[in-house]
């Protein structure tokens, strides 16, 4: 039976995982599922499983069982069916345990990263909301009493707050839509919209590249020529741009030339990277090199993600202490004259 709901990436990882070991010590698939799900009672994995176990039985395979289920993604299905027609289900089983453990991290880093600037900004309404509201009406009704010279000053205050307001107000909106989209199969638009900033584009293909990479040292340590896997992970990446690149990478495959080569000439990786798959290509330690290139693309994420934040941080804060300083100030200065004058 489908399911609408998806298995989150630790429970993937956990699965998998799982999977690999029992697949180690011998354990039939069938046997497996069955084991799998004596110790699991609760949630859509324990259901799934026990549907799975039954497509077992039945003689379906295991592709097809968790394909059924509906709560796996297409990365998890297509490399399943890549290990089992490749007889190197264990090594996907233990493959998809990292990646998504690997994607769990990621994803916690830029939720860390969403979580931050937003409740900025629910700080910045707020505050505003509260000197719209008590502050400035309280300073308007004293200097209109005292001095209608500080009309102007007043206006100032409130033409500031309603602006910034309504600034804040905007991109929380855009960011629900852009949320909604998101969910609602319009990724590519939410994503094209996000790639006008440079450091937001550079994450994306980044977490491209590395969906890609991951994908093709899995199919070459199955035994998969070179052509074959970039082929195959080419349709994982999840990023047009990457993908674009792939494309060129496999005409030039096409016309003879290695991974690395094209890779280089594409600029597929940095500079640095690239340059570490020509000995390893030519030396046969391709899937050793690309294992590192996952971790090292994986830190950039990391990193990036961190200067999005970084950068995000001290924006919102001097937008929120040059408003306040500024509405201060223009409630200040008819004070300090009425002061003087009166000095």
């Amino acid at each position: 039976m489908k399911r609408t709901e998806q298995l989150d990436e630790l429970g993937i990882s956990a699965f998998a995982e799982s999977m690999a070991m029992m697949i180690q010590s011998g354990v039939t698939t069938e046997e497996a599922l069955l084991l799998l799900r004596q110790d699991n009672h609760e949630g859509i994995l324990a259901s799934a499983l026990e549907d799975m176990a039954k497509d077992s039985e039945e003689g379906k395979s295991l592709f097809e069982a968790m394909s059924n289920t509906g709560i796996f993604p297409k990365y998890a299905l297509e490399m399943v069916k890549a290990g089992e027609s490749t007889g190197g289900l264990e090594n996907v089983m233990r493959h998809l345990a990292d990646y998504y453990q690997n994607q769990k991290e990621v994803n916690d880093k830029l939720r860390s990263s969403i979580l931050y600037p937003a409740s900025m900004i629910a700080m910045i309404i707020v505050v505003l909301i509260i000197v719209l509201a008590m502050v400035l009406p309280a300073f308007q009704n004293v200097y209109t009493n005292l001095s209608a010279a500080s009309a102007g000053y007043i206006r100032f205050a409130y033409a500031l707050c309603i602006t910034l307001l309504v600034i804040m107000v905007l991109i929380v909106a855009l960011a629900f839509i852009g949320l909604y989209l998101y969910r609602n199969g319009k990724k590519s638009t939410v994503e094209k919209w996000l790639r006008k900033i440079p450091l937001v584009a550079n994450i994306l293909d980044d977490m491209g590249t590395f969906r890609f990479t991951s994908a093709f040292e899995m199919y070459l340590s199955s035994g998969e020529m070179q052509d074959n896997a970039l082929a195959e992970s080419m349709e994982l990446t999840d990023c047009p741009e990457v993908e674009e690149k792939l494309k060129k990478c496999a005409a030039h495959m096409e016309e003879g030339h290695g991974f690395a080569y094209a890779a280089n000439k594409e600029e597929l990786y940095e500079a640095i990277y690239g340059r570490m798959l020509v000995p390893a290509e030519r030396s046969g330690n391709m899937s050793e090199i690309l294992e590192r290139l996952i971790g090292l693309l994986k830190a950039d994420i990391s990193n990036s993600v961190t200067r999005l934040i970084n950068t995000v941080e001290p924006l919102l804060s001097g937008i929120l202490m040059i408003s306040i300083g500024l509405i201060l100030i223009s409630l200040m200065l008819p004070l300090i004259g009425m002061m003087n004058s009166i000095g």
